[in-house]
């Protein structure tokens, strides 16, 4: 699909009310594959490999505005007026941004491993991250997301998961990555989310990168999310913990 001048991979599958699935750096719409099965019967099921990432061609501007921006062209390109939107990691700065520029396009919230706007420090380790990713490849990153981001208990006892977000990793297109990780370093708070909205927080309780304290900074600021921790589940929700997500989802959808 073309969308502001850029080619994006977008998956359209399924009828009924629509659920847009917005992936995290290094991951692709395929994060979101069994949550989409699941809904497809009974929902509009719409994933996009954000601009840089996946299938989606390279793209100058990378911005966490520009994938927000982006996302309200593919709805409007499908015809979707409005969707329940579900976004993980940095695409949780992403759903928030579009859902506070578009919010007559958002029908709900889903936030999987919310992160906050990065620290200084947080700043300069995706910078360095992008310098390595162009001197030497997704190789080079992909041993350090699966230990830092993938939980212990993840990694012992369904180590084929682990193996998977390696391989999302690894087939990133290395600039396409650089770029992500420099739009998260310029990241900044989208800020809260509107009350109004109906608000899922979903994280585990061993998530280094989007820990529980800020999904419950973000529960106390909306005032009546519903918050699920879920336990020996680390940064990468969706997999890590599918069946519990899926179902969680489904009843709040």
């Amino acid at each position: 699909m073309k969308v502001n001048g850029k080619e994006l991979a977008v998956e359209i599958a399924g009828e009924g009310p629509a659920v847009l699935f917005v992936h995290g750096l290094g991951g692709t719409s395929n994060f979101y594959q069994v949550q989409a099965d699941a809904l497809v019967g009974s929902h509009t099921v719409i994933r996009v490999d954000s601009a840089g990432a996946g299938r989606s061609e390279l793209a100058d501007g990378i911005t966490i505005e520009s994938h927000a921006d982006d996302l309200a062209g593919v709805l409007d390109q499908a015809g979707v007026a409005s969707a329940h939107v579900v976004g993980h990691s940095m695409g949780t700065l992403v759903v928030r941004a579009f859902a506070a520029k578009y919010p007559e396009k958002v029908s709900s919230l889903t936030l999987l491993g919310a992160v906050r706007e990065p620290a200084e420090a947080g700043r300069q380790a995706q910078r360095d991250r992008a310098a390595v990713l162009r001197e030497k490849g997704t190789a080079a990153v992909a041993p350090g997301v699966v230990a830092n981001a993938v939980s212990e208990t993840t990694r012992t006892e369904k180590p084929e998961v682990a193996a998977f977000v390696r391989e999302l990793v690894m087939r990133q297109d290395p600039e396409g990555y650089a770029r992500n990780c420099e739009a998260l370093a310029a990241a900044t708070d989208p800020g809260p989310v509107d009350p109004a909205l109906p608000l899922l927080l979903i994280t585990g309780d061993d998530d280094k990168v989007g820990p529980p304290e800020a999904t419950r900074e973000l529960a106390d600021a909306h005032g009546s999310a519903t918050v699920e921790i879920l336990p020996g589940v680390g940064h990468w929700t969706a997999l890590e913990a599918a069946g519990p997500v899926t179902d969680h989802l489904r009843k709040f959808l």
